[in-house]
């Protein structure tokens, strides 16, 4: 069975050309690694997963102070099904919690792509949620970039070349609750059913429980389990667009099992207006508006109200 990858940063830090050639062939073979000694520790990451579970342990009520459903956006609490990833299966049934990147004052982007550029909610409780998330969010940005410029030498490319596509990124970092398996769940309800992401890259964190199954170029569906401190990497279909197919978006699941499983996805995506399509040609595919299309097709209340 072909294995997923697990490569170490700090050495495609230092362009070592047998890791980059491993970077590689797993974007473009299975679109799936793993990726540890990243600076983020086990240590960093059990502290966001737990205030991520503080959250979703609250009373309904409370997490309704900060429901993404009252708004145009997708900022602050999902309740379980309202997402629908898979128009073939039902909503999942997972909980989310989602902030993204604050437009500065008097950026051009004010007033455009309000999904993706929208004002961040948090809520009252636990008191420390705004602080450990943004400060996350920050780190976990850097690491992302430091990923991409790896995979923009192992392409042959420059390793700054994705650089100024980043300076307004919509990444977008998710804490996401899957419950235990519920007893009526059935053949088309999982925690997240069948997908590909959307954007750009994936920077995962997980609480180690498993649940993730990727689908590999044979049909056949793996676990993928990494503890904290470890970080599963996948790509979305801008990267694949953007490089012509030399990287991967994988289809991947979660079932969901006899525990509850708490998973932190950074989605790091390019400024709105970068065009995305392949190199040399001559299309255009807007970053922006390509999220913005498959957000309004995923989330329940956007889909109501477009």
């Amino acid at each position: 069975m072909p294995m997923i990858d697990d490569l170490d940063l700090a050495k495609l830090d230092r362009r070592a050309p047998e890791d980059l050639a491993r970077l590689a062939d797993a974007a473009q073979r299975v679109g799936f690694l793993t990726v540890s000694n990243t600076g983020l520790t086990a240590d960093r990451v059990r502290s966001v997963i737990e205030t991520y579970r503080a959250f979703f342990h609250l009373p309904r009520a409370d997490k309704r102070a900060v429901d993404m459903a009252r708004t145009g956006a997708n900022r602050g609490w999902g309740a379980p099904g309202s997402e629908q990833v898979d128009p073939d299966a039902n909503p999942d049934y997972k909980g989310v919690f989602d902030c993204g990147y604050e437009l500065p004052p008097g950026n051009p982007y004010q007033g455009r792509g309000l999904s993706v550029y929208a004002p961040n909610l948090w809520p009252a409780q636990p008191p420390e949620f705004r602080a450990v998330i943004q400060a996350y969010y920050a780190d976990a940005c850097a690491v992302a970039m430091r990923i991409l410029r790896a995979i923009a030498c192992a392409l042959g490319q420059d390793a700054n070349s994705f650089d100024r596509a980043f300076d307004t990124p919509m990444a977008l970092l998710r804490g996401n609750y899957y419950p235990r398996r519920p007893d009526w769940a059935g053949a088309k309800d999982f925690g997240i059913a069948a997908h590909t992401d959307y954007g750009c890259l994936t920077l995962l964190a997980t609480d180690g429980q498993p649940g993730l199954e990727v689908q590999m170029p044979g049909g056949e569906w793996q676990p993928v389990q990494a503890d904290p401190g470890t970080f599963i990497i996948n790509f979305g279909e801008m990267l694949e667009f953007w490089t012509a197919g030399r990287v991967k978006a994988t289809m991947h699941r979660v079932r969901g099992g006899r525990d509850e499983r708490i998973s932190v996805p950074l989605f790091f995506n390019p400024s709105y207006d970068t065009n995305v399509a392949p190199p040399g040609s001559g299309r255009t595919i807007s970053a922006g508006d390509h999220l913005t299309r498959r957000f309004q097709e995923t989330y329940l209340h956007l889909k109501q109200n477009p």
